[in-house]
């Protein structure tokens, strides 16, 4: 992956359920769809291995 790619942020409205890249928010954490300002950042599904003791 590019480093641009790696800063593309993924958010989802929690009101409509869109998806939206970070780079189509305008004027803050907002929905551009239905306007709604509670937005929820997706995370990759990332496996953390911890060793036991």
């Amino acid at each position: 992956m590019s480093s641009a790619e790696e800063a593309e942020l993924l958010y989802q409205c929690v009101r409509c359920g869109a998806i939206v890249k970070s780079s189509e928010l305008e004027l803050g954490i907002r929905c551009p769809y239905c306007r709604y300002r509670v937005l929820r950042k997706i995370r990759p599904p990332v496996v953390k291995r911890v060793q036991a003791r």
